[in-house]
């Protein structure tokens, strides 16, 4: 019985081995292709208040008032960024999403370009409402632009109410 028990500890001894030489492989090749991966990078896309700043956004304004609102782009990605705005305005029936909004087009602005690790500030853009209503949204939309064909990039919005 001790012979039988001298093999199987001899097998499950080889076996132990080669699943620790099988492991060290496979954390050594996943170590390699993370350390020769490069980032994918990424885009910021942020609105900015009347000011310039990020915070203090109006909460309220009245039938017809302006609100005024800036757009700003930092490009990390590891090529060039070229893309456009879409400004919609929406209300509570209004559907955001990942992939867009069914807001009202109230403008398209331009075919702007950045530079790896390039910051811009673009506006001042002006909007208004002309009904009275809760949860009024100015809806900002980036649009990639590649080879030519417009691609939905990201979605940010304003709430507003807008009163009498």
């Amino acid at each position: 019985m001790s012979e039988r028990l001298k093999v199987n500890n001899q097998h499950f001894e080889k076996l132990l081995k080669i699943c620790l030489i099988l492991g060290i492989i496979v954390v050594s090749g996943f170590i390699i292709y993370v350390i020769l991966t490069p980032e994918q990078g990424y885009v910021t896309f942020g609105i900015l208040n009347e000011n310039k700043e990020v915070g203090n956004y109006p909460t309220e304004r009245a039938v017809n008032e302006t609100v005024s609102f800036y757009l700003t782009v930092e490009n990390n990605l590891y090529r060039e960024f070229n893309f456009r705005f879409k400004i919609k305005k929406g209300n509570n029936e209004t559907f955001l999403s990942s992939y867009g909004s069914n807001g009202t087009l109230y403008q398209t602005i331009g075919n702007f370009s950045l530079k790896v690790k390039e910051v811009q500030i673009y506006g001042e853009y002006n909007i208004s409402f002309s009904e009275v209503g809760e949860d009024q949204i100015v809806i900002a939309e980036l649009w990639q632009i590649k080879n030519e064909i417009e691609e939905f990039y990201f979605i940010l919005y304003l709430l507003l109410n807008i009163t009498s």
